[in-house]
């Protein structure tokens, strides 16, 4: 199965309408639409969201057999006013396109779901996916799911990296009240200050993750905003501190949640104040099946060549709502390295950067391996013994 020439003209064409037309969030009209238009005449069962403007596209093989789930993210990152495509999920949509494309040509059992999800930059359109169904849209639960997401530094071009196990950390924000009694600077006995509270809370959470976790485990709890307003003579009635806690596991996850908002809660009562903390619908740590893992670096090493995947000997500092369907059916996710040919990529901006930039080059790639992917999972459920 080879991407061509002609594909890869109009990946390219399809990447750049989607780059110069970014939607940020769950509601991406123009991006829906150009996806749709974009699949007509594959023959394929589409339907698309409720909650979101999601597209979910079944596409049936040449006899009954297992499921396969490929997804792509298809949300920009917003921007100033606007949004800007600087996580490469264009390149995702595009590749995912093209290996509806090649799947059309292709002989395989079964039926290959494809997930075209919005809302991936923390609004969780992964969970929403899957509590509207897509996991079953075939008729029964994926043998395995995927999924592809270039990075514009780090990984060398056209490079594959992933891991089995942890791959992603989980992510979540904490935000900390601390309720108090404003009043004049000059008489702070009369007042319930919340500013001397929130400095202990910040100055002791390095000490707390000290006492909470193992020295060879990773977690990080960064403070990433504290506001306390007030005029230069008032106390304010009220502080705010953001923490955004990063683990990678579900045990030091709900431990260190817990015991973030007892710190805040006994520093609130030593100073005769209240505390709430809330805490956001965060990402759940993101962990690949050692199988399929195998199964898709050897998918690459065939395709592509020894010299094309790379382990990664540790999980990416970042996370990923498509935990939410890993944590369903078994898959893997894989990082590919996009940063323009000659670009050395311990110094290219980052994703997320406005100055990121990504290489249409690795388009027809990533579709192929797509495609790829589901034809041989399928065909190695399909007959164990041969896969």
């Amino acid at each position: 199965m080879h991407a061509g020439a002609e594909l890869h003209v109009r990946l390219t064409r399809l990447r750049r309408e989607l780059h110069e037309t970014p939607e940020p969030g769950l509601w991406l009209p123009r991006t829906q639409e150009r996806v749709l238009t974009a699949l007509d005449g594959l023959d394929a069962e589409v339907t698309t969201g409720a909650a979101l403007s999601s597209i979910t596209a079944v596409l049936r093989g040449s006899r009954p057999g297992p499921v396969v789930l490929l997804r792509a993210d298809m949300d920009a990152l917003p921007f100033g006013d606007g949004a800007v495509h600087s996580c490469g999920h264009d390149l995702h949509t595009a590749m995912l396109v093209g290996a509806a494309h090649l799947l059309r040509e292709a002989e395989f059992p079964g039926s290959v779901v494809l997930m075209f999800q919005p809302g991936e930059e923390g609004h969780g359109g992964a969970k929403l996916m899957v509590g509207e169904g897509v996991l079953d849209a075939a008729g029964e639960r994926p043998v395995a799911a995927y999924a592809l997401h270039v990075v514009s530094s780090m990984v060398p071009h056209g490079v594959f990296v992933s891991r089995p196990g942890v791959v992603m950390g989980a992510a979540d924000t904490v935000r900390l009240t601390l309720s108090g009694a404003g009043g004049h600077s000059a008489m702070p006995h009369a007042a319930r200050s919340p500013i001397p509270a929130a400095c202990a809370v910040v100055g002791q959470l390095p000490a707390l993750l000290d006492a909470e976790v193992d020295a060879f485990e990773p977690a990080v709890a960064t403070v990433t905003g504290v506001r306390a307003c007030g005029a230069a003579n008032v106390i304010p009635p009220e502080a705010e501190i953001t923490v955004s806690l990063r683990t990678y596991t579900a045990a030091t996850r709900a431990r260190l949640l817990a015991r973030i908002t007892a710190l805040a809660e006994g520093f609130a009562t030593a100073h005769g104040l209240r505390a709430e903390a809330v805490t956001g619908n965060g990402y759940p740590v993101t962990t690949n099946d050692p199988g399929e893992t195998e199964f898709a670096a050897t998918l690459v090493r065939r395709l592509f060549g020894s010299d094309r995947y790379l382990p990664s000997a540790r999980p990416l500092p970042a996370s990923e709502d498509f935990a939410f369907v890993l944590d369903e059916v078994p898959g893997t996710f894989m990082a590919l390295g996009a940063c323009p040919r000659g670009t050395d990529p311990r110094t290219a901006a980052p994703n997320h950067s406005p100055a990121a930039t990504f290489d249409d080059a690795v388009l027809a790639d990533g579709a192929r391996y797509y495609a790829e992917l589901a034809v041989r999972r399928l065909h190695a459920a399909a007959s164990p013994a041969a896969g």
